[in-house]
This record gives C-alpha cells, structure tokens and sequence, in this order.
C-alpha cells in the first residue's frame, strides 16, 4: 500500500500552482512532493508527464519552485529580484525540450521531447513563470494573506484585489478564525 500523501493544490496558473507544492511555508510546511514519484503525480496532473524521476531531478524540482516562490514574492512587493534565483530559472527554462501545441478545442497544451524527462518538464514551468513575472499576462502577482501561508499567486480576478492563494484552504481558514474570535468577543450574539 502506498503511503498517504497530502492533496495537491492546484490553480490555473503553472508556475504558482508548483510553488503550492510546498505550502504553509511560515506555520507547519506541508511538502506535496516529498518523492520522485510524487513529482511525476503532479507533473501528469498538470500536463507534463515523464517517465521516470531521480532524487537529483527532485531536487532540481526543488530547487526551481524555491526559485519561482522567492521571485515571485519578490515582484509582488516590487522588491528587486534575487539573482540567484533569476538565475535558476532561466537555466531550467534553457535546459529543457518542450513545444507549445494547439489542441483542436483551441488551448496551448505542451508537447515535451520523446524521451521526456523531468527537465524538460521545468523548463515548461520556468518559462511560465518567466512570463508572468515579467508582467507578460492579465494579471498580478500577489501574496496569500494567511500569515502562515504567504504564498505568491497569480490574481487573475477582474479587480485583483484577491487575498488568498485558495479560498478552500487559506480563505476558509481564515474566515473561520475570525468567526470564532467573534464568537468569543460576544457569545450571545450566536443566539
């Protein structure tokens, strides 16, 4: 029997969605991708299916989703961006062999190389978030409000004004906190 993993949280945008991997990165980290094998699960959720991967290709995973979380978190408070993570993510986007398709149904969907590797699969998502933080797509980046959380997504809502990562999980968390402290401000109020 395999082990019990936690869910993955998955948005529409790529970049961010992989930085979700790790969440609760300020409270109790929860790692979605602890084993190689649970990279490939996600990737084949999102698209990029590869056959096989290694603990080195795990941890250049890794080591890529820091990189997009720690810029991406940079370009939401306009701070300048790390160049050591700039420079992690465009080595993975220039290391990999991937093609933008259209799907008759009229979507960009990725083809990766025929023997596809974990590589090639990074660098789809480097490229992703290469064009958001350059400001490429409708959209902004921002920063969860849950202060355990504070993880970078991508707002794409007409007024942008978006504050959590996932209204399931952050929103809710935070919803029911405050109801509670309400509650416990003014217990009569809930009769």
């Amino acid at each position: 029997m395999r082990a019990a993993f936690p869910d993955f949280r998955l948005g529409n945008v790529l970049a961010t969605s992989f930085t979700g991997t790790l969440s609760e990165r300020h409270g109790n980290a929860v790692e979605r991708i602890p084993t190689p094998h649970r990279l490939i699960d996600w990737l084949a959720v999102n698209g990029l299916a590869v056959d096989s991967c290694t603990t080195a290709q795990l941890d250049l995973a890794r080591e890529l989703r820091e990189s997009i979380h720690a810029t991406a978190t940079a370009a939401a408070l306009q701070d300048a961006l790390p160049a050591s993570a700039v420079q992690v993510i465009n080595d993975r986007s220039a290391q990999g062999r991937a093609a933008a398709i259209l799907t008759p149904e009229g979507e960009r969907r990725w083809r990766l190389s025929s023997a596809s590797c974990v590589e090639d699969a990074l660098s789809v998502i480097a490229a992703d978030a290469i064009s958001i933080i350059a400001g490429e797509r409708d959209g902004k980046l921002a920063l969860c409000a849950s202060p355990t959380c504070l993880a970078a997504f991508f707002d794409t809502s007409q007024s942008r004004t978006r504050k959590w990562c996932d209204m399931n999980t952050c929103g809710n968390r935070q919803k029911k906190a405050r109801f509670h402290a309400n509650q416990r401000k003014n217990p009569r109020s809930a009769e």
